[in-house]
């Protein structure tokens, strides 16, 4: 039976990211694996995280099942972070725990199809990974622009979809730090597109995965809560791979709220019977450690501040770009100014791309897509005279 595959094609960032290692000029640049880096270019593991998997060395005293759920201490901790004051929104919300950000996103999307959803409409360009996942579960992608030229959210777009959305359709959005434009709504646009969803009653899917990396916690997560204060009903994807450095460890976690408190009991089943199917019971120590975090004052701190080199670090890259925008014709480099979080994509060619890598040992995806982590005080002149060099025709 195996016979009758073919060969799929191969991943093109994976593709990238050998090349990278296989370029021996001593001042290449990556920007292409979207993974925090510090100035040395290292994605370290987080000083709190490191102190939280001591405490679980010294203490845990089981590695026993927890069951499809995951830890709920874990879920619990991360609730008031995500959703504010009243994190379960008056016991209208219930969560646990998956396998990364994409295990969420993904039993987001089993989960709406099994209450009948049979489109979601999402932006473009996003997270590749989305349409495939929206395809394998079943569920059709339709599709509309994220982005105007001019690097801001395309608003008209967007509340297009959702005034134009069938009954049984989703629409998917990014809460924060969108990958892979940085184009994230403003607090007047959300309050329009919370609008629109209350008065269409269409199922929101929201993806949170880079919480905390663009403007703080609060901000980052405002228009996700302007939604949720005015639905009756949605779906919430987040990742912990990103803001707690933890990207082997596969920290997700899965939130649903329901119309009403006794509506949850049905709603986590189901979700609870997708999840035994797909992964049956999901990683249990990158969860522990976040739990481990967020139940210590101290820890917590910790992270917080952590995270706030981390956000403190890609807003000064992104000024430098910013400032450089007359260098590079064309490039709309102010824009990037305005962004958030590790992504943006720059208008190059093919052409382009390929010139930076060949002449300048400057990697980055074919879409235009960098990872702005990727850049530091110390490369970024060489990036910006590379970009001049590339568009000076």
């Amino acid at each position: 039976m195996l016979d009758r595959l073919q060969a799929q094609a191969p991943d093109a960032l994976l593709a990238l990211i050998k090349m990278h290692a296989a370029d021996a000029r001593p001042d290449t640049i990556d920007l292409g694996v979207g993974v925090y880096r510090t100035n040395e270019g290292a994605t370290p593991v987080f000083r709190a995280i490191k102190a939280a998997e001591q405490r679980l060395v010294d203490e845990q005293d089981s590695k026993s099942y927890l069951g499809p759920e995951g830890d709920t201490g874990f879920v619990t901790a991360l609730m008031p972070y995500i959703f504010g004051r009243d994190a379960t929104m008056g016991g209208r919300i219930e969560g646990m725990q998956t396998p990364g950000g994409t295990g969420a996103v993904r039993l987001a999307v089993a989960l709406s199809k099994a209450a009948g959803v049979t489109r979601i409409h999402m932006g473009t360009p996003s997270w590749p990974n989305h349409v495939q996942i929206l395809s394998d579960v079943g569920v059709e992608p339709v599709l509309f622009s994220h982005a105007t030229a001019e690097g801001g959210a395309d608003l008209d777009a967007v509340l297009g979809a959702i005034r134009n959305a069938a009954p049984t359709d989703a629409v998917m959005l990014h809460g924060c730090c969108h990958n892979p434009t940085g184009v994230d709504y403003t607090d007047e646009q959300w309050d329009a597109i919370a609008g629109a969803l209350a008065k269409t009653g269409v199922l929101p899917i929201l993806d949170i995965a880079y919480h905390g990396l663009g403007k703080g916690l609060d901000e980052d997560v405002a228009g996700v809560r302007k939604v949720l204060a005015v639905v009756p009903e949605a779906l919430i994807a987040y990742s912990c791979d990103k803001n707690f450095g933890l990207y082997r460890d596969r920290v997700g976690a899965f939130y649903m709220m329901a119309e009403q408190p006794d509506q949850l009991g049905a709603i986590t089943s189901n979700a609870n019977a997708l999840a035994r199917a797909n992964w049956s019971m999901p990683p249990d120590h990158g969860g522990a450690a976040v739990r481990t975090v967020l139940r210590d004052e101290s820890l917590t701190q910790q992270w917080l501040d952590e995270l706030d080199e981390m956000r403190s670090r890609m807003r000064r890259v992104r000024a430098r770009l910013a400032a450089a925008d007359n260098e590079a014709p064309g490039l709309n480099l102010a824009v990037l100014g305005e962004q958030n979080g590790l992504f943006a994509m720059l208008p190059l060619s093919k052409d382009q791309i390929v010139k930076l890598r060949e002449d300048h040992g400057i990697y980055m995806a074919g879409s235009g897509r960098i990872n702005v982590a990727g850049l530091h005080e110390g490369n970024t002149p060489k990036f910006i005279a590379a970009l001049a060099d590339v568009t000076k025709d």
